[in-house]
């Protein structure tokens, strides 16, 4: 049985708020479970790792607030968040406080292969 969860945010991203919050809940359950659960923002999602943009994005029916509400409550259930190198090239390194490292595609690939990894994709 697999002891991580590898989160890869690529298409996630500020136009479709609706779809934001499910990875970092299930992130924060996998977590409250004692798995090792990482958070890896690229591609588009590499916006929502920046200074300014998760705090705008109202979260609707529920009562978690806004994205970045979510993102640090999975920050505090031990969640490791990490942005992706060219995601940070693309969209600039003003990056919020819970983003931990930042790491390249073959970092990305390596955890992805593990036989000790599951890996979510949004």
């Amino acid at each position: 049985m697999a002891e991580k969860l590898l989160i890869i945010l690529l298409n996630t991203n500020p136009d479709n708020p609706a779809e934001a919050g499910t990875p970092f809940f299930q992130a924060t359950v996998a977590a409250s479970m004692e798995y090792e659960v990482e958070i890896v923002f690229t591609g588009a999602a590499g916006q929502l790792a920046q200074q300014g943009v998760a705090e705008k994005i109202a979260l609707r029916n529920t009562d978690s607030g806004t994205l970045y509400d979510v993102i640090k409550q999975a920050h505090e259930a031990g969640v490791s968040l990490k942005v992706c190198a060219p995601a940070k090239a693309m969209w600039g390194d003003n990056l919020i406080p819970e983003v931990q490292e930042t790491v390249g595609g073959g970092y990305i690939i390596s955890a992805a292969m593990s036989d000790n990894t599951v890996t979510f994709t949004y």
